[in-house]
């Protein structure tokens, strides 16, 4: 097995063996959802978002890809596609960062210190430098409209392993330039956003070297 895959191996189990709720996406230990909490005493406190994590066969290397599945309102993330500015992630990326410090310290660090002089949403970068307060207010409307775990996010309350995708689930990993801005970004769907996935509950974490069989060969 390369070193590159017995990275991602070993980040896979370590994030599945955290508190965060996972799934992956079409059996590929590559392609994974976790659910995602704002962070408290920020505008997003109260939300909850699906976010969509494509780890490239060169991890940990190169980063990431990492995207929103329900909306959110923020400079550095596309408010349609729901992707992260990949200026934003290479910036803060590191081979000795893992996927749970993705969860821990980089998203929660994003939410809570936007960056406006490098946007994604120009509409949101505008707004908060513009008038802070009013920022806020929209930043909250969209957790309440589409971040709520009892409004438009589905609810989850246990750690899962997915089975297979509908076909809403197509997404591409190609990087897409953003017509407004020129930024890169991780292409992201956004149909509904949200993926519709058919989970199997899992007893253990040992449960999940059954996914692994086909990827350590």
């Amino acid at each position: 097995m390369s070193t590159s895959k017995r990275r991602i191996e070993t980040d896979v189990m370590k994030l599945l063996m955290s508190d965060h709720e996972v799934s992956l996406v079409n059996d590929n230990i590559q392609e994974l959802s976790i659910y995602f909490y704002g962070p408290e005493d920020t505008p997003y406190s109260g939300g909850r978002w699906k976010v969509r994590v494509e780890i490239p066969d060169q991890y940990p290397y190169k980063s990431p890809s990492i995207g929103f599945t329900n909306r959110i309102y923020h400079p550095n993330i596309d408010e349609m596609s729901g992707s992260v500015c990949l200026d934003v992630i290479n910036q803060t990326w590191s081979p000795m960062f893992d996927l749970v410090n993705i969860f821990e310290t980089f998203l929660p660090q994003l939410l809570r210190y936007p960056n406006p002089s490098d946007p994604l949403n120009s509409e949101a970068a505008s707004l908060m430098m513009r008038d802070i307060e009013a920022y806020n207010r929209k930043a909250k409307e969209y957790v309440r409209k589409y971040a709520m775990k009892d409004g438009g996010e589905a609810k989850s309350s246990s750690k899962k392993v997915a089975g297979s995708t509908s076909s809403g689930a197509n997404n591409s990993t190609d990087a897409k330039t953003d017509r407004a801005d020129g930024h890169k970004t991780e292409n992201g769907d956004s149909s509904d956003h949200e993926d519709d996935l058919d989970a199997v509950e899992v007893s253990s974490v040992s449960s999940f070297s059954d996914h692994l069989s086909d990827f350590s060969d």
